[in-house]
């Protein structure tokens, strides 16, 4: 590794004037009529170009706004230096999934968004596109390496093959420990795969981490979902010393309205499936690709609900428009996402409620009557309560309406566990440090704890939760 740069030597002010280059990324005409991934991968000479704009600031704001803490100065100066393959090692201290969160993170949140050029109302350094530049590079390269440390004996199971669970099961393995995934779906990546578009994270990055535990010893036991056949308690008794849970939230909040059961309603995360995975690895319930029409509606505000109108406008929407009952200003969903969506000719209608689905003889949605809204006093998130304007009442003519408004944690295993403690609706209650339950061999971590959140945060309860199962196995 080259030794840190001494931020006495870092000519500041020259770096402040080097010029920023975009990140080149598809032509949104282009782009409407393809799921490739929107940003195209940096070049070497322009991954070290963006990289020399760091500052190397001693105070590292973006590393304090990183989850996982990721020395981003030190991985960034052996870019500048060429030192492509260290970078990711860099990286890969504190994250098992670089090339995913590089592409997928909400970075103008996190990192970037502390980056001193981002106070200075000018780009800031591109940490995210770096990260997968840095990781893209050693898996194209060298390769991840594949060591690990001598069998220990011990057994753990780990249900979930998203996010928390795979960094669970990659940990563990390289520790020596025998792993088995279960996961209800047909292939690894959870939320990943079967959650985020491929024009955000080509599934192929799912499939080459599959492949890398698998050669690291862990075994894949897919469409089993844990909590019917086997339960937790089946599984303790199988010889698993110890248990992580990762499985998520997925269960779809629902719109109370008329009209939710027509033809031509669809929930999101079966939307964002039949359109973005691949038929081999579908759940078979969700084989053919969505029939949307030419108008498509999408009721939410979130990073779902965008990925639902961009998944629409490359299925052939002639319109898409998000429905959203509060401003621009409240919505959660990232900015990015959302000029990202306004580039491919996505339309917002802020302030609008929608209150019945309509439907034509058939049964088949044919329109959406909506509600204007003005905001009040806030709510108990702090945000301003949105309220129905009085005769306000119009009519959208769309041909589907696809719903995003949110998910719950699926309590079948709260359900079948009884002796493990869960709140707010199935969520799993767990020590923050280690990542343990109420039981001392069961483990969790990710969106089934925190609910619906980032690929980061699952990664870092991931890697709390395998510490804790390491020393719990190892009898310290």
């Amino acid at each position: 590794m080259l030794p840190k740069p001494n931020p006495k030597e870092i000519d500041r002010k020259g770096r402040m004037a080097l010029p920023t280059e975009d990140v080149p990324k598809q032509d949104p005409q282009l782009r409407r009529s393809n799921f490739d991934e929107v940003y195209l991968p940096l070049g070497e000479e322009a991954a070290r170009a963006a990289a020399r704009r760091c500052l190397q600031c001693p105070a590292a704001k973006c590393v304090k706004a990183c989850p996982l803490q990721n020395d981003i100065p030190y991985a960034l100066w052996h870019i500048e230096c060429g030192e492509f393959e260290k970078a990711a090692f860099v990286f890969r201290k504190t994250s098992t999934l670089s090339d995913v969160c590089g592409r997928v993170c909400p970075q103008s949140r996190l990192c970037e968004g502390a980056c001193i050029y981002t106070k200075k109302k000018r780009p800031p350094v591109p940490i995210g596109r770096l990260e997968a530049f840095a990781c893209d590079y050693l898996k194209s390269h060298s390769g991840i390496p594949t060591d690990t440390a001598p069998p220990s004996g011990h057994k753990a199971a780990v249900v979930g093959a998203g996010p928390a669970g795979l960094t669970v099961a990659e940990l563990l393995a390289r520790q020596g420990h025998a792993v088995t995934v279960f996961d209800a779906n047909p292939a690894a990546g959870g939320v990943m795969r079967y959650g985020i578009p491929t024009f955000k994270l080509n599934h192929i990055v799912c499939d080459q981490k599959a492949e890398l535990l698998e050669t690291l010893g862990v075994e894949f036991v897919f469409e089993t979902r844990v909590g019917e056949d086997p339960s937790i308690s089946d599984l303790l008794s199988q010889g698993y010393e110890t248990v992580f849970l990762g499985v998520g939230a997925g269960v779809s909040a629902e719109l109370k309205i008329p009209g939710v059961e027509l033809q031509g309603v669809y929930h999101a995360t079966p939307f964002l499936i039949r359109a973005n995975v691949k038929e081999s690895v579908r759940p078979a319930s969700l084989g053919e690709l969505p029939d949307i029409g030419d108008r498509v509606a999408v009721i939410g505000g979130g990073n779902t609900a965008i990925d639902c109108l961009r998944t629409a406008v490359r299925l052939g929407a002639k319109e898409a428009t998000c429905i959203y009952r509060r401003t621009e200003a409240e919505m959660p969903g990232d900015q990015k996402n959302l000029t990202l969506a306004t580039e491919e000719g996505v339309e917002f209608r802020w302030l609008t409620q929608p209150i019945e689905i309509l439907g034509n003889d058939e049964r088949h949605v044919v329109g959406l009557k909506c509600i204007q809204m003005e905001l009040g006093e806030p709510d108990e998130s702090g945000r301003r309560r949105p309220v129905p304007v009085e005769g306000s009442e119009f009519l959208l003519y769309v041909d589907s309406v696809v719903l995003a408004l949110g998910y719950w944690p699926d309590p079948l295993i709260g359900d079948s566990t009884p002796e493990l403690d869960t709140h707010d609706w199935g969520l799993i209650a767990i020590d923050e440090t280690t990542g343990v339950t109420s039981l001392e061999n069961v483990f969790a971590g990710g969106d089934d704890v925190v609910g619906p959140d980032l690929v980061v945060t699952a990664v870092k309860q991931g890697r709390a939760a395998a510490e804790g199962m390491h020393a719990y196995m190892m009898g310290q």
